[in-house]
């Protein structure tokens, strides 16, 4: 018999967002504005608490959700800041990154023919983990609603083969946010169906201005909701793979069973960081908030004077300007951008379809980088308008 792999694996390629920053090693002194990590170094706080846990040897396995503590501490941290009660002993799992958290719900809930529903453009990273489980996606355009989904369009998509809608806001790639005005039209029409939602909230310490608002807040959705979060943005803890989901606990105790047949449990040091992250630093994303509107309000600024249309985000460290009016598809924009201009920025064809026309900035990076960025992207543009 032949050898073959799983033929929905065989399809999965690489993401856009990678494609281009994997090409930097070839061009060494182009600028990368590629990657959603922030610039900031992890809390020293933080850094000691899991040196500390590595020196006192706790190093083993965790409970299959998480340590005890650190789920009371995010129990603790949700409660405080948003009202919002789970009880940290069958409600809270604690994963490897909000991805994997993302990876066990998706896969707790769905069954071969299933259809999602994503508001697009979207994080590329979600469609795949539904596609590797024969589910299907259906987009949810939001490019004629500045990014924000429309209640009605929603509720137009939604049929019985619907298993779950996802939400992700702040958003990734275009940093929209949602105001409790437009959650409130979409929680009316999700009280209708019978359907799960899925809310990936994991830039919602990354909001601007006004208060962020979960869709965890709304009650009458709490029974069939999932709260997707984590460390790795408020806390600059990328590299520490710590992430959590939140949901009832008659439906967390399958997601745990899917979590610890995946990774058994989270990383244990990276745990111990993650207690003191939310315990004692939980300042620290306001801190590094001012900087980054700093860094926003260069980039639309600059952005805008190139006479390019963008949305003004309000979250997350992305900004997702318009190119149509180049003519040029964004991946072939996105290359030239890179090979003759010295920029590397993600095409929005890597955040579906309806990203197309679109370039992805991350303003994660230190001013320096943006404003040399910046300087190179407007005579690209300057020379390109001349063609």
């Amino acid at each position: 018999m032949k050898l073959t792999i799983n033929k929905r694996a065989e399809m999965l390629q690489v993401p856009g967002i990678r494609q281009f920053s994997n090409q930097l090693i070839h061009y060494p002194e182009a600028i990368n504005l590629t990657i959603g990590q922030p610039d900031f170094p992890t809390p020293e706080a933080v850094k000691k608490a899991g040196i500390k846990a590595i020196e006192n040897n706790q190093t083993g396995y965790s409970h299959n959700a998480g340590l005890l503590e650190f789920r009371q501490a995010v129990s603790s941290f949700f409660e405080d800041k948003y009202g919002l009660l789970y009880n940290p002993e069958n409600e809270i799992v604690i994963t490897n990154g909000a991805s994997e958290a993302i990876d066990s719900t998706f896969r707790t809930l769905l069954s071969p023919g299933d259809e999602v529903i994503l508001p697009t453009p979207l994080y590329l990273g979600y469609e795949p983990i539904i596609e590797l489980c024969g589910a299907k996606v259906v987009y949810l355009d939001t490019t004629d609603t500045e990014f924000r989904p429309s209640p009605e369009r929603l509720e137009s998509l939604i049929t019985s083969k619907t298993k779950a809608i996802l939400f992700n806001f702040p958003s990734n790639p275009t940093g929209v946010t949602l105001e409790k005005e437009q959650m409130d039209d979409l929680v009316a029409v999700l009280e209708k169906y019978n359907v799960f939602i899925i809310s990936d909230e994991i830039y919602s310490e990354n909001t601007f201005f006004g208060e962020h608002v979960s869709f965890a807040q709304y009650e009458t959705l709490r029974n069939r909701l999932f709260l997707i979060h984590g460390l790795s943005k408020s806390h600059s803890m990328t590299g520490w793979r710590i992430g959590y989901v939140l949901g009832p606990e008659r439906l967390m105790e399958h997601v745990l069973k899917v979590h610890l047949y995946n990774s058994v449990c989270a990383s244990v040091p990276s745990q111990h960081a993650g207690i003191e992250a939310l315990n004692e630093c939980r300042h620290i994303p306001a801190e590094m908030n001012v900087e980054y509107v700093k860094r926003r309000d260069f980039v639309y600024k600059r952005l805008t004077e190139m006479g390019l249309d963008v949305v003004k985000p309000n979250g997350a460290f992305y900004i997702f300007p318009s190119i149509k009016k180049y003519g040029i598809d964004s991946y072939s924009f996105a290359t030239r951008l890179l090979k003759e201009g010295g920029v590397a920025a993600v095409p929005g064809s890597a955040f579906t379809e309806y990203g197309e026309g679109y370039l992805r900035f991350s303003y994660a990076y230190a001013m320096p980088v943006l404003e040399k960025g910046m300087n190179r992207l407007e005579k690209f543009l300057q020379e390109l308008s001349v063609l």
